[in-house]
């Protein structure tokens, strides 16, 4: 999470960091303790990285709620109903 943050265009204080990065920690455990397909090893990579846009760019628009945050990216990776996942060609690391 912390990688993406770096590379929004966008500062976030050290608090705002954390519940950010809480906020992923929270979205993501929520789909492996589910055993979603999103968090499998073949889309892992991609769900992440859509958990994490979600989180920053919501953050950019003044949400701090840790579990506002959490849901909505929980929310964006579902209605996106695995259309952005690609899973990795087989010459590929997942």
């Amino acid at each position: 999470m912390r990688r993406f943050i770096k590379a929004a265009d966008a500062a976030f204080d050290p608090d705002t960091v954390q519940i950010l990065v809480d906020a992923f920690d929270e979205a993501w455990a929520s789909l492996v303790n589910s055993a979603d397909a999103f968090a499998s090893e073949n889309y892992a990579k991609t769900s992440r990285e859509i958990l994490a846009k979600h989180i920053i760019a919501a953050a950019k628009n003044g949400e701090r709620d840790q579990r506002k945050l959490s849901k909505g990216a929980l929310d964006a990776l579902v209605q996106l109903g695995g259309t952005n996942l690609k899973k990795p060609r087989h010459d590929e690391q997942p």
